[in-house]
């Protein structure tokens, strides 16, 4: 759950610290920070906002783990400064859920398909996965497998990966009446 704003406000430590004032939603909350301008994204989210599920994996933008929305479009935090994301709408996978707490269909999906075994990389695949189904490529295991290509597995579930955005699709597609790309 996130923490109420007033307590996410977070300044940067010491009075001669360089800071830069940096306000952006994050999952539906506004945020408020004052951030060393080479912060990134990432380490934001993770030790001034507490929102841990975004992993630290590379910190080169290889793995994935870090995926998270950044107003609707799939990013990795490590790469991106806290500075760039200014004004901007952060979906992480703690804001995936619906309020009363329903998992999103990705997330029920790789639970129905065991898309995991570590978890580690897990929130990074399925906010890829939910922004591969916005963007429409998960028409067929081919392209599900090219536009998910960018975050890694270790323990190699990728066949079930798979299987749960086949799923995933599958459920958007019946909620549209039918049509796959609604």
């Amino acid at each position: 759950m996130t923490p109420p704003a007033e307590e996410r406000d977070v300044p940067v430590a010491g009075p001669t610290a360089p800071g830069v004032g940096v306000a952006l939603t994050v999952n539906a909350e506004p945020a408020r920070c004052v951030v060393d301008p080479r912060e990134s994204l990432l380490d934001v989210l993770r030790e001034r906002l507490g929102l841990t599920g975004a992993k630290r994996g590379c910190d080169h933008g290889q793995c994935g783990a870090c995926t998270v929305l950044l107003d609707g479009r799939r990013i990795l935090p490590c790469l991106m400064p806290a500075v760039q994301a200014r004004g901007a709408e952060v979906t992480t996978i703690e804001g995936l859920a619906a309020p009363d707490g329903t998992p999103h269909p990705v997330q029920r999906a790789f639970l129905d398909q065991d898309a995991l075994q570590c978890g580690y990389c897990t929130p990074g695949q399925i906010m890829s996965a939910v922004a591969c189904l916005a963007e429409g490529h998960a028409g067929d295991d081919e392209e599900i497998r090219e536009y998910m290509s960018g975050n890694l597995c270790r323990c190699g579930a990728y066949p079930q990966i798979v299987a749960a955005i086949r799923q995933a699709a599958g459920a958007a597609a019946a909620r549209a009446g039918g049509r796959p790309d609604a």
